[in-house]
């Protein structure tokens, strides 16, 4: 195991080397400035689409667009959002967070991209069924001869949307806040246990389809987030005198690179943290991956550019506003500078700090929420993933090895875990940013089109 624990986490160096850092961050940054910053001047707009104010019953796709929002969410707000900002903190110190902000914000145009290429060139799988996400924007957008990359985006999202990660800290989580300070030993069987409880959970939901999915991660989503923001607040009026020293030390050590860690990039420190920062973003908000126009290429609308709008609120969302509570949690507390890399265990000292008894306990909450709800839609990733390779009628079969795989991350390790997901993840990353960046015009083209009518469309109802 431990030499599987080590090929794993070289291959994950190895995919998340230079040219992918190029692909995805450069490819995010051409974006926003390519479309002048688009995203940032319709933010307006595209809270009233995801509001209802447009949707239409007619329109064609499954689920309208809040629904396709929460189900997004619900992935890209799970673990990376509490363990995964903890691990960044504590290798990379409050520098970490700054270019998980610079993440977010050049993820914000890429979703826009990526997600209106989902509604743009939807497909349909062996069933006839309308269906979005990179495989099908790839084939139906630049031809058939493009399928080796749309198969191979398939593949690796196989095993990108395994819920292993997330499946491990829920599991640290209870053993380490509930199970061993009430005198549990916590060993293989108990945590065997957890995971068959888990997979209980997540087979009655994802058995339901897409419908059942969204219909319930659309109630989880507002809660969660609501819940975890009252939290962290108070954790942060508890510490409040600490709060502006760690905000500017945010700027100050992105540069600097003075607490990071970790290995070295490109040569130096300050490549390490860029890195980290970058791969521990990506993880938490998914821009440029292509797992979230799975889900936002089911939205019922007539319009792409509409559904680019909502998704660009994911990244703003899950990392400018989940992961920096999470940041200012674990730095204003202090516990960043005591305590171990194991995310989880991070997270809830910070927690337990400021909220004696009770805050373990309410983070334990919040992390349950954020687990269970990113076990349903990855699962839904998952099997899209299978129905584009081998037929719609077979895709159910993904259930199985997904349920089986909560199983797994349950008793293995936290660092394969990671960085296997790390790795699979970037390997779709590459047909999804690739075929991005060549499409991009055809999006803008769009966009131009969407955004006259709907000058015209207002000019209209003023002179009425």
């Amino acid at each position: 195991m431990a030499k599987l624990d080590e090929f794993i986490a070289e291959f994950a160096s190895f995919v998340w080397g230079l040219p992918l850092l190029i692909l995805l961050t450069g490819g995010g940054l051409y974006l926003l400035i390519y479309s002048k910053f688009l995203p940032f001047r319709y933010l307006g707009h595209s809270l009233k689409v995801l509001r209802g104010k447009y949707d239409d019953p007619n329109d064609p796709g499954e689920i309208n667009h809040f629904k396709a929002l929460s189900t997004a969410l619900s992935s890209t707000i799970g673990m990376g959002n509490i363990a995964g900002v903890a691990v960044a903190i504590a290798i990379g110190g409050p520098g970490a967070m700054f270019w998980l902000w610079v993440s977010a914000v050049i993820g914000m145009a890429t979703k826009f991209f990526t997600n209106t290429l989902a509604v743009m060139y939807r497909g349909r799988d062996s069933e006839g069924k309308l269906q979005g996400g990179p495989m099908y924007f790839i084939t139906e957008g630049l031809g058939k001869k493009w399928w080796i990359m749309a198969a191979f985006f398939s593949v690796a999202g196989l095993v990108g949307a395994l819920p292993v990660f997330n499946v491990n800290q829920l599991t640290q989580a209870i053993n380490y806040i509930l199970l061993t300070p009430n005198g549990v030993d916590v060993d293989f069987t108990s945590n065997l246990i957890i995971g068959i409880i888990l997979a209980i959970i997540t087979g009655i939901v994802i058995y339901g389809g897409l419908e059942r999915i969204s219909n319930t991660v659309s109630k989880m989503v507002p809660i969660m987030v609501g819940l975890y923001f009252i939290s962290v607040l108070i954790i942060l009026l508890v510490n409040f005198d600490q709060v502006p020293y760690y905000f500017g030390l945010i700027f100050t050590d992105a540069f600097a690179a003075e607490n990071y860690v970790g290995e070295p990039f490109l040569g130096g420190v300050l490549g390490g943290l860029i890195i980290l920062g970058i791969r521990r973003g990506a993880f938490s908000n998914e821009a440029g991956i292509g797992t979230a126009p799975m889900a936002h290429g089911a939205a019922k609308t007539a319009e792409p550019v509409r559904e680019g709008l909502v998704a660009m609120l994911g990244p703003a969302i899950d990392t400018l506003i989940v992961c920096s509570l999470t940041g200012l949690a674990i730095l204003v507390t202090g516990v960043w500078q005591t305590h171990d890399v194991n995310g989880v265990s991070l997270t809830a000292a910070a927690f337990n700090a400021s909220i004696p008894v009770y805050g373990n306990y309410l983070l334990l909450v919040c992390i349950a929420i954020f687990s269970i709800s990113s076990l349903f839609s990855y699962s839904y990733y998952g099997s899209k993933c299978l129905s584009f390779l081998i037929g719609a009628e077979k895709k159910h079969y993904y259930n199985y090895f997904y349920i089986l795989s909560i199983l797994l991350g349950a008793t293995t390790s936290l660092s394969m875990m990671i960085n296997l997901i790390d790795g699979f993840f970037a390997l779709m990353a590459i047909p999804t940013m690739t075929a991005t960046l060549i499409m991009s015009p055809r999006v803008l083209k769009e966009a131009k089109r969407y955004f006259a009518a709907l000058k015209q469309s207002e000019k209209e109802v003023i002179q009425k």
